[in-house]
């Protein structure tokens, strides 16, 4: 991929409690123009709350493990292609999620997004910082956090990586906002 201004979908991997949604909220007040915010929590949020239940669906057990069924495999497959024709429609896309599948869901982004101009970022964070981070946010399911903090990186091939343990939020940002955008004029605003 060449890094360049062309970069419209900021993909963002990392496990639970790993900073993905302040880190997007940071590069959304830095990054030229307006840039949409789309985790895999909104998906979960706007399916219905049976698909966490059932077989098939998403199911969070008590040690903090999820299994990924069909069902649910589905959803994702066409909540990416629906966020990639907003991308395709124009939309400059920060995308928010967490590897469960691995090199597969990789690859299911990279399906549908296809020739959109990518930018692919490992968001790092210690499973023992994320843990602690789980605990104050209190509505995860104890052990997610540790469990995914290294898992969801396996196998995956990224632009640049972060870690949220080291530096506030703000720089983070700058340094994604600078590897993608700083060489062809389109740094975004300084805050």
């Amino acid at each position: 991929m060449t890094v360049d201004d062309r970069v419209r979908v900021l993909v963002l991997n990392g496990g639970s409690s790993s900073g993905k949604s302040t880190l997007a909220g940071a590069l959304q007040e830095i990054l030229d123009g307006y840039w949409l915010r789309l985790g895999v929590d909104t998906l979960i949020d706007a399916a219905p709350a049976r698909l966490t239940t059932v077989g098939g669906g998403l199911v969070l057990a008590d040690d903090g493990s999820i299994e990924v069924g069909p069902d649910f495999k589905l959803l994702e497959r066409q909540w990416s292609i629906g966020i990639a024709a907003l991308a395709r429609a124009g939309a400059a896309v920060i995308i928010e999620d967490n590897f469960l599948s691995g090199p597969a869901a990789q690859q299911r982004w990279r399906d549908a997004l296809g020739d959109l101009p990518t930018g692919w970022v490992g968001v790092r964070c210690p499973p023992g910082v994320a843990a602690v981070r789980e605990r104050a946010r209190g509505d995860r399911i104890a052990g997610m956090a540790a469990r995914q903090a290294d898992a969801v990186h396996r196998g995956i091939a990224y632009d640049l990586e972060v870690d949220t343990s080291t530096e506030p939020a703000a720089t983070v940002a700058r340094r994604i906002r600078d590897h993608f955008f700083a060489d062809n004029g389109r740094a975004g605003r300084d805050r």
